[in-house]
């Protein structure tokens, strides 16, 4: 606050440990920053889908002089995809669209979007093919493709690793002050439980913040109308 966001310093970010960390524990779990600095004036924020994704931030910060700048990336283990040889510059605010689908829009920010993809494929054999945005940018939004998203279907999801007051909330109130919500769209924001989550697998952790892949299908349907995994077991 003092010595980088009020001098608008071109400080550079890298916030390693984003969301659930396996073994080491909630001590150290990266669920408040998104939060934090995306209340903090001047800061822009960003967090990589995968560890191609994670090249372009960090050529984007390396570049960038305007003021600060954080991305963020989890421990562990990567998704596997190629990564460039050389990163772009992204433009600042800028989010990217991976799917077009009908009815529901899940809007990712950070390394869900894996699980969004593993989701959407489920949902495709219901005969439900979401539309799929990679927001990579939490502060400055991305104002054009969300509203452009929320006008085009009936439900938007969001999806975080980070606790609530973060990407989410920013986005209700971009949806709120544009008054997209007098016209009935159906809104929801998947961020982590209130809780401490416990040590354990980061697979297990994710299942308990209820954003493993099924849990997001299940939210798909949940939001449709539509008769969850449990309830057609059931």
């Amino acid at each position: 606050m003092h010595d980088v966001a009020i001098q608008r310093l071109p400080v550079r970010f890298a916030i390693d440990r984003a969301g659930l960390v396996g073994s080491d524990g909630p001590t150290h779990a990266g669920s408040f920053d998104i939060a934090f600095l995306t209340n903090l004036p001047g800061f822009v924020v960003m967090a990589a889908a995968d560890e191609g994704e994670l090249v372009h931030m960090i050529t984007t910060a390396a570049a960038y002089d305007d003021g600060p700048i954080a991305f963020r990336y989890p421990r562990g283990e990567g998704e596997g995809v190629d990564i460039p040889d050389q990163g772009e510059v992204l433009e600042i605010g800028k989010g990217r669209m991976i799917q077009n689908g009908a009815r529901v829009a899940i809007l990712s920010f950070g390394t869900r979007l894996g699980e969004v993809r593993k989701a959407a494929e489920a949902l495709g054999a219901r005969g439900i093919t979401p539309t799929i945005a990679d927001a990579r940018f939490a502060k400055p939004l991305d104002r054009d493709m969300i509203l452009g998203l929320a006008a085009d279907h009936e439900a938007l999801i969001t999806i975080e690793e980070g606790a609530v007051g973060g990407f989410g909330s920013h986005v209700a109130q971009l949806l709120a002050e544009e008054g997209v919500f007098d016209n009935g769209l159906k809104y929801r924001s998947m961020v982590f439980p209130d809780v401490f989550i416990d040590q354990s697998d980061p697979k297990d952790m994710y299942r308990v913040a209820a954003m493993n892949a099924e849990q997001i299908e299940n939210k798909v349907l949940e939001v449709l109308g539509v008769a969850t995994i449990g309830e057609k077991r059931a």
